[in-house]
């Protein structure tokens, strides 16, 4: 029997058809299996921790307004005298206060038009007395005596007593690796209805440090560190993605 050249040609599209059709089928089928074996998930996880402040830094600065460089200057030394003694009456240790430099700024007289003239009329001079201590219960309560301070003619500001955490580097440490814990553990609770497993972490990225007082629930993009409390809570998240099996 002769076969037709329309027939030749037909059988040729049916083999490329099925040629095609085939690859297409296998082609997904790899992909597929790609997928099904690359699947991963992606979780974050936290933990948090309370600590205890173990030093405390309190900022005192002197200021006055003197005509003369040497008034001023006398008067800041004397004032600083009177400090350091308040300071030592009331337990803290001499190598535990810091004076800085002295600072100043010449304010100049001025026109009845408020135009600046080149005549100066007083020197402003300021100076830093910051105090360290462990004791950090006593270092507060000299800081609310500063008005001891105050009636002895001594013009100053000063800040809130700050509160510190000395091992603040090794407990972070500690966090990341409780964050990353807890992240394997709630992806594990996402796939146990599917009947899957957790593989290994592929990657893992840690969030900023939230260090706040015990009770806040403040949370910044940035990141918070509290120096206002005494007892404060730590908190730590890692974003951390886990191969499926």
């Amino acid at each position: 029997m002769q076969i037709k050249d329309y027939q030749v040609v037909l059988l040729g599209v049916l083999i490329a058809l099925g040629s095609i059709c085939s690859t297409y089928i296998l082609s997904k089928s790899i992909v597929e299996f790609q997928k099904l074996a690359n699947q991963t998930i992606r979780v974050t996880g936290s933990a948090s921790e309370k600590i205890t402040s173990d030093s405390a830094s309190w900022n005192i600065d002197l200021r006055t307004k003197r005509p003369t460089l040497k008034q001023g200057y006398a008067k800041i030394k004397a004032d600083g005298e009177k400090v350091k003694k308040f300071l030592l009456e009331n337990g803290i240790e001499e190598k535990d206060i810091t004076f800085s430099a002295i600072s100043n700024y010449e304010e100049h007289r001025r026109f009845p038009n408020g135009m600046s003239t080149n005549e100066v009329e007083n020197y402003n001079i300021s100076q830093c007395i910051t105090v360290k201590s462990n004791d950090i219960n006593k270092l507060t309560q000299i800081s609310q005596n500063v008005d001891t301070l105050i009636n002895q003619d001594i013009d100053l500001t000063t800040n809130n007593v700050e509160y510190f955490v000395s091992n603040l580097d090794d407990i972070k440490v500690k966090m990341i690796a409780e964050a990353s814990k807890n992240a394997k553990e709630r992806a594990k609770s996402l796939v146990k209805g599917t009947n899957g497993k957790i593989g290994v972490m592929t990657s893992a990225k840690v969030g900023v440090f939230q260090i706040v007082p015990v009770d806040s629930t403040e949370v910044n993009d940035y990141g918070i560190n509290d120096t206002s409390s005494i007892e404060k809570k730590v908190v730590s998240t890692v974003t951390a993605t886990f191969t499926v099996k």
